[in-house]
């Protein structure tokens, strides 16, 4: 029965994630073997009037944005704090559990009572203090990382109005549902061209 006290811990991470701009959920990851991006689309799709398609792996794109490893970096460390923090408090209130257990066939009703009150009270307390490094988090993460994925987001933009693509793909983005495609149709190479580019 006291087990229903227990604090079942939000996914900090989780939360941030969604909070990250143009397809940017994922972290920076090893760009795909072979070395460099495919080269960058250069014809239309067949077709009068079809809609241009091209694709981009955000993660190869934000692991050679300077400044964003030492950011996300920072981010991640601060968050795992806040999860520490969240943990340590869950450990206090399952070891009082453990204890009002072991203690329960001793104690009048009144005594339980009063001690499950206690338990809630601190149930609460450590949703409220999980809320508040959520927030926290969230702020954090507005204030480190959404500038950079800001930044790329407007030159992906840029190159897709050049190009004339009514649609860019994130094929590092989660849920994504390619499994094979031309290379000539990744912007990847000329997306981190342009990023260096303008940060010279």
């Amino acid at each position: 029965m006291m087990r229903g006290v227990r604090v079942m811990m939000l996914g900090l991470g989780v939360l941030v994630g969604a909070a990250q701009v143009a397809g940017a959920q994922s972290r920076p990851s090893r760009p795909a073997a072979g070395g460099a991006p495919a080269p960058a689309a250069t014809s239309a799709a067949p077709g009068a009037g079809a809609t241009r398609i091209a694709v981009i792996n955000m993660r190869a794109v934000l692991a050679q944005v300077p400044g964003y490893a030492t950011a996300e970096s920072t981010f991640g460390r601060e968050i795992a704090e806040y999860r520490s923090e969240v943990e340590k408090m869950q450990a206090g209130l399952d070891s009082s559990v453990q204890e009002l257990e072991a203690q329960s066939p001793v104690l009048s009703p009144s005594q339980r009572q009063a001690k499950r009150k206690e338990l809630e009270e601190k149930q609460q307390k450590i949703l409220q203090r999980q809320q508040e490094l959520q927030g926290k988090a969230q702020t954090r993460e507005r204030e480190l990382l959404a500038p950079i994925q800001q930044r790329v987001s407007a030159i992906i933009d840029g190159i897709r109005a050049e190009g004339g693509f009514g649609l860019i793909l994130d094929v590092a983005s989660m849920g994504n549902a390619i499994v094979a495609g031309d290379p000539a149709l990744d912007l990847t190479a000329r997306v981190v061209a342009r990023v260096k580019g303008n940060a010279n």
